[in-house]
């Protein structure tokens, strides 16, 4: 009998350890959420315009304003104040710095445009295999250079397209070359033996990429001609690195065909880009995380008649109705969608928002999100709040938005 009742206090022990674990774990859980939701930094045009600012979870984040130029110190402007966040008034949670700024006024745009961009070095997107004369498989860099890697010179002699690295190449005569690679933001020496293919043609088994090209959307527009476009970086199809941008070109953009989106497929726009001096429309000057950007050499034609519009910052986008900017028939329309959901920090800056296209026009060409409409701009009362960046591949009506004040940033 005794035995029994240990065995029950035992058993009652260890379930109530495992409940105050999972309590423990849930309540550690919960913490880092609510603080990773919580923004690090936000602009407002005022400062008096803190007191408007909702944060989220504001049932059980407290917040107090702090004004920080009592500190005296000459980097911190007289203005300055941080809002110190804290989990039921109880728990110190994040503090939010606070910094006037004062947004430009730009013309949403949502015009197709044409993008040429050439790599700042050559990408090594990988290593091969190539046969020598001999007839035997060799891999002459493998473990040598790496994907993400840039390759800049090659004994001593400036690349800027792959034909330049050939040419080096075949002249070394099979000799040991040596390349200089910037990785990861250090430049390094790297050597590598030539193996003979051909007559005269040697390689290096080296994957390589110097430009990419495709089409997007133009989000805005300033009144100094600076625009922003698609909402994210151009990242490399094969490494998914973001890639460095020794130039690039805006060109004339014509849609021609939309592959509809569908659960699991997404849709494409497809459309006819002349590569010609006479269709350049603007420089990228710029490849981000939140887009590329440059400046307009001229404003696109469907642009002139529209009107500057006040640029939102985050914390003032709103749950609720908006419409996107977009060209998907020749010609730039406005749809309904419902920004579902809103992120204000800074850890993925452009899946700021979640929206829905509710658009009955927009649904029946497209399925909703498809490539091509990325930057896309989103205007909800008469603001432009953000872009369009990413389609959710599950389900086409739905995706990703980053804030218009993320994109200005950079």
């Amino acid at each position: 009998m005794n035995s029994v009742i240990r065995k029950r206090k035992k058993i009652r022990r260890r379930a109530w350890y495992l409940f105050l674990l999972v309590a423990i774990l849930s309540a550690g859980s919960g913490f880092c959420y609510i603080n990773s939701r919580l923004p690090d930094r936000l602009q407002v045009a005022s400062v008096k315009d803190i007191e408007k600012i909702t944060l989220p979870f504001s049932g059980i984040v407290q917040d107090e304003v702090v004004n920080v130029s009592a500190a005296g110190k000459s980097n911190i402007p007289a203005d300055a104040v941080k809002i110190r966040c804290s989990l039921l008034g109880i728990v110190p949670l994040k503090t939010v710095e606070v910094e006037k700024q004062i947004l430009p006024k730009v013309i949403p745009c949502g015009t197709t445009v044409g993008i040429f961009m050439r790599t700042e070095g050559i990408l090594v997107v990988g290593t091969g295999i190539v046969e020598g004369m001999d007839g035997l498989e060799y891999e002459p860099a493998l473990g040598i250079v790496q994907s993400g890697d840039y390759i800049t010179a090659l004994n001593g002699e400036t690349v800027f397209t792959k034909k330049d690295m050939i040419d080096l190449v075949n002249k070394s005569g099979g000799q040991k070359v040596e390349l200089t690679v910037r990785r990861n933001g250090e430049e390094i020496l790297l050597a590598v033996t030539p193996v003979r293919t051909g007559k005269e043609e040697y390689k290096i088994g080296i994957w390589v990429r110097d430009d990419t090209q495709g089409i997007g959307t133009l989000t805005y527009v300033d009144e100094e001609s600076n625009y922003g476009a698609l909402g994210h970086g151009i990242s490399d199809v094969d490494t998914g690195l973001l890639m460095n941008i020794q130039e690039g070109r805006l060109y004339h953009a014509e849609v021609q065909s939309v592959k509809k989106g569908e659960k699991g497929v997404p849709g494409e726009l497809a459309g006819m880009i002349r590569y010609q001096d006479d269709q350049i429309i603007g420089d990228i000057t710029s490849n981000t995380e939140t887009g590329i950007s440059g400046k307009l050499r001229e404003m696109p034609d469907d642009l002139y008649s529209e009107e500057f519009m006040e640029v939102a910052y985050r914390q003032d986008v709103k749950e609720g109705p908006a419409v996107i900017r977009c060209e998907v028939d020749g010609q730039v329309k406005e749809y309904d969608i419902e920004i579902e959901s809103i992120n204000l920090s800074h850890r993925e800056v452009n899946k700021s928002m979640v929206l829905c296209v509710t658009d009955p026009e927009l649904l029946e060409k497209t399925g909703g999100i498809v490539q091509g409409m990325s930057g896309s701009p989103i205007i909800q009362e008469g603001k432009l709040v953000g872009a369009v960046t990413h389609v959710f591949i599950a389900d086409p009506s739905r995706g990703y938005g980053i804030f218009a004040e993320n994109m200005l940033e950079d």
